[in-house]
C-alpha cells in the first residue's frame, strides 16, 4: 500500500499539521491502494503565505526563464510517463491502455501547447501604432487550483501550466478520491528545479481545504473543474474578497443526428458517451435523432452498448472501466432506476452488474429511448455510461431540444450537409460544437455557457485567465 501523507509547501515535502488519515480506494476492487491525509486551515494557510512569499520574486521572472523550466518538466514528464498512467489507473478505474493513450497523454499535450503559446504570446505592447499608450499583461497573483476526479491530469496541467507560464504562483488541491497523479507531478515539478513556494500542494475535501482555499483572503484567482453544484458554493466563498473565480462544470450534451448523417454516426456516439466510462463533463448524453431513422438508430445504438466490454482497469484491451466510487456508482443507479419509473424504454444495459464483476464499481452501458426532454435522466447529468435517445422531426426542433438545459458545455451534431452544420452550430449555446465527430485541436479554448461555467482553458485564452491587463499612458 502507497503511503502518501505528505503535503508538498515551499519546495518541501511536509507532513500535515494534524493527522487525518484518508483512505483511496482502487474502484476495480474496492481496496484500499494508498493513503493520504487530509489538510485543515493551517496546512492551507502555510501554502498560501509560502505562495504569497514565492510571488515577489516569480513574477519578476522572465518568459525565457519560466520556458525552461516548463521545458525540463515536460522532459521528466516522458520519463515518467508510464508512472502517470499507472497512477490514473488505480485511483480512478481508467483502462490502462486508456489511461496511457488519452489520459496521461493529454498532460503532455498541453505542457508543450503551452511551451508553444507562450513563446508567441506578447505581454507587453503598444495599444496601437499610433498610440502612446502601452499594454501590459501581468500575473494576477496566487492562485487556488481545484481539480476533479474523472479527468486528473488533464485538469492539472491546464491549470498548473498556465499558471506558470503567466508568473503566477499557486496551490493545487486536487480530488481526494484520485490524488495519486496529482502527487507524483508535483514530484516532477520539484524534479524540475521550480523556485520555492511558487508550487504547492495540500490534500484535502471540498468543505475543508476547498472552502479555505476559495475564501481566503490572500488567494487572488480560483479555477475549478468539478460539480454546478460546487460551483456555485465556491463562487459564493469567493464573493466576499472578489476575486476571480473561472469555472469548468457539468454538462448535459446533445448530439443531433440527422437523416442524412454519415453512415457510423450512431455507433461512434455511442463509444463517444461510454469512454472513460461516461465521466466526461462533455459526453454527448442525449441523443436525438431524425424521426425517419428512430427506429434504425435504436437497434444500432443497443447493439453497439451491448458490444462494449466492461472489466478491470488494470487489464490492456478495448473496454471501459468501473466509475470511480461507491457515491458515484449509488448515484447512476438510483438515476437508471428512476428512468425506469418515469417510463423510459431501457433498449440495453441496466442496474444490474455486468456478468463475472461481482466486485468494483462497474455500470453496462446504458440505452434509453422514447425519452422526453423533460425527464429527470434527461434534464440530470448523470455522468455514468447512460444514454438517452430522444426523437426529433425538424431542424428547428431539434436545435430547442438542445438548448432546453441548463448546461452549455458540448454538443455534437452529425451531418454531411456542410451548410447545414454550420447553420445549426451558430444556433447551439454552448461553448463548443462538434461536428462529424472532429476533435479540437490543441490550444483551442475549452469551457462552458450558463451553468456550465465561465472563462476558458487551453491556448491563449487560458494563458489569459491567469493575467491582469494594465493600460499605461504616455509610455513613448
Amino acid at each position: 500500500m502507497l503511503e502518501k501523507k505528505s503535503f508538498y509547501i515551499n519546495g518541501k515535502w511536509v507532513s500535515p499539521s494534524k493527522s487525518n488519515d484518508f483512505k483511496v480506494i482502487n474502484p476495480s476492487n474496492e481496496e484500499v491502494f494508498a493513503v493520504i491525509s487530509l489538510g485543515n486551515a493551517e496546512d492551507t494557510n502555510s501554502a498560501v503565505e509560502s505562495a504569497k512569499k514565492a510571488f515577489v520574486k516569480w513574477k519578476e521572472t522572465s518568459k525565457e526563464e519560466r520556458i525552461g523550466l516548463l521545458e525540463k518538466l515536460l522532459k521528466i514528464y516522458k520519463k515518467r510517463f508510464d508512472e502517470m498512467a499507472k497512477a490514473m489507473s488505480m485511483e480512478m478505474g481508467a483502462p490502462i491502455d486508456y489511461a496511457t493513450s488519452v489520459h496521461t497523454s493529454s498532460g503532455q499535450s498541453h505542457l508543450e501547447d503551452f511551451i508553444l503559446r507562450l513563446k508567441n504570446f506578447k505581454f507587453e505592447e503598444y495599444f496601437d501604432a499610433k498610440s502612446n499608450n502601452y499594454i501590459n499583461r501581468e500575473p494576477i497573483g496566487v492562485c487556488g487550483l481545484i481539480t476533479p476526479w474523472n479527468w486528473p491530469i488533464n485538469q492539472i496541467a491546464l491549470k498548473v501550466i498556465p499558471a506558470f507560464a503567466t508568473g503566477c504562483t499557486m496551490i493545487l488541491k486536487p480530488s481526494e478520491i484520485a490524488p495519486i497523479s496529482a502527487m507524483l507531478f508535483a514530484e516532477m515539478i520539484d524534479e524540475a528545479g521550480f523556485p520555492d513556494g511558487v508550487f504547492n500542494l495540500v490534500n484535502g475535501d471540498g468543505e475543508g481545504v476547498g472552502t479555505q482555499i476559495s475564501s481566503h483572503p490572500d488567494i487572488d484567482m480560483i479555477s475549478f473543474t468539478g460539480s454546478t453544484r460546487a460551483g456555485k458554493l465556491i463562487t459564493k466563498n469567493a464573493a466576499d474578497t472578489i476575486k476571480r473565480v473561472c469555472l469548468e462544470l457539468g454538462g448535459k450534451g446533445g448530439n443531433i443526428v440527422f437523416a442524412d448523417s454519415y453512415p457510423n454516426a450512431v455507433r461512434d456516439g455511442i463509444k463517444n458517451v461510454m469512454s472513460n466510462s461516461g465521466q466526461s463533463c462533455d459526453a454527448p448524453t442525449r441523443m436525438l435523432v431524425e424521426k425517419t431513422i428512430y427506429e434504425r438508430a435504436i437497434k444500432e445504438a443497443a447493439d453497439e452498448a451491448n458490444k462494449i466490454k466492461v472489466d478491470i482497469a488494470s487489464k490492456k484491451g478495448d473496454h471501459i472501466g468501473p466509475v470511480v466510487s461507491k457515491v458515484q456508482y449509488d448515484k447512476i443507479i438510483n438515476l437508471i432506476n428512476s428512468g425506469i419509473d418515469e417510463g423510459a424504454t431501457l433498449a440495453a444495459g441496466g442496474p444490474d452488474l455486468p456478468n463475472g464483476l461481482n466486485k468494483g464499481y462497474f455500470i453496462k452501458p446504458t440505452i434509453f429511448t422514447n425519452v422526453t426532454n423533460d425527464m429527470g435522466i434527461a434534464k440530470k447529468e448523470i455522468f455514468g455510461p447512460v444514454l438517452s435517445i430522444i426523437p426529433f422531426e425538424t431542424e428547428e426542433e431539434a436545435i430547442k431540444i438542445t438548448n432546453d438545459t441548463e448546461y452549455g458545455l458540448g454538443n455534437y451534431l452529425q451531418t454531411e450537409d456542410k451548410e447545414k452544420a454550420k447553420r445549426v452550430s451558430k444556433k447551439l449555446r454552448s461553448g463548443i460544437v462538434y461536428i462529424n465527430g472532429n476533435a479540437a485541436d490543441s490550444g483551442t479554448p475549452f469551457g462552458g455557457y450558463r451553468q456550465s461555467g465561465n472563462g476558458r482553458e487551453g491556448g491563449v485564452w487560458g494563458l489569459e485567465e491567469y493575467l491582469e491587463v494594465k493600460t499605461v499612458t504616455g509610455w513613448k
